[in-house]
């Protein structure tokens, strides 16, 4: 696993990057983004990083920003899978703004299929694949990405592996479900 100081360092590396538009997000060269086929080496335990129990009394999907990471804890607040998370940029040259997705507690507002996609990126139109889309807080929602990355990277909805997105999608989600982000 790498350590905190080599996961700061290529995220600063990241945010200089020249970026190009994807689904929600943007996308950095290979070396920083993978598919669920390219994981690297170094692939973490992404359980590792999450409590394995909250306090919750209902399903919850828990983003982490600071670790990178997602959780899917039953209503009892055992986790029961995690993955691999891109939350939003700090910033986004594209829209000229920051880009972070919104801390606080949410409910899943609508679930999609595997067609999703976005009606806003890239600019102009819109029309990056967003498959899996679970849509949270107004325009953020989950989605699936082959571009998910150790990072904040994207225009504010969370990157997961389409293999997660559709696992959370048809195995967990519903509309309701709630969905805690914490706070950068």
């Amino acid at each position: 696993m790498r350590s905190l100081e080599s996961r700061v360092a290529l995220a600063a590396l990241c945010a200089a990057a020249t970026f190009s538009l994807t689904s929600c997000s943007t996308t950095h060269s290979r070396d920083t983004a993978y598919t669920a086929a390219q994981k690297p080496s170094y692939a973490a335990n992404y359980a590792d990083r999450l409590p394995t129990q909250i306090t919750t009394g209902e399903k919850t999907v828990l983003i982490d920003p600071n670790v990178h990471a997602w959780g899917a804890y039953d209503k009892n607040g055992n986790l029961v899978k995690a993955g691999l998370a891109t939350a939003g940029g700090y910033y986004c040259p594209d829209i000229n703004r920051g880009c972070k997705t919104s801390a606080g507690h949410f409910r899943i507002q609508s679930l999609g299929a595997e067609s999703c996609k976005s009606t806003r990126y890239p600019l102009p139109r819109g029309g990056a694949p967003m498959p899996y889309c679970m849509f949270f807080n107004k325009n953020q929602g989950l989605h699936g990405s082959q571009y998910v990355m150790e990072g904040n990277a994207s225009h504010g909805c969370v990157r997961l592996s389409v293999d997660d997105a559709e696992w959370l999608r048809f195995n967990f989600a519903n509309i309701g479900t709630k969905v805690v982000v914490k706070p950068y």
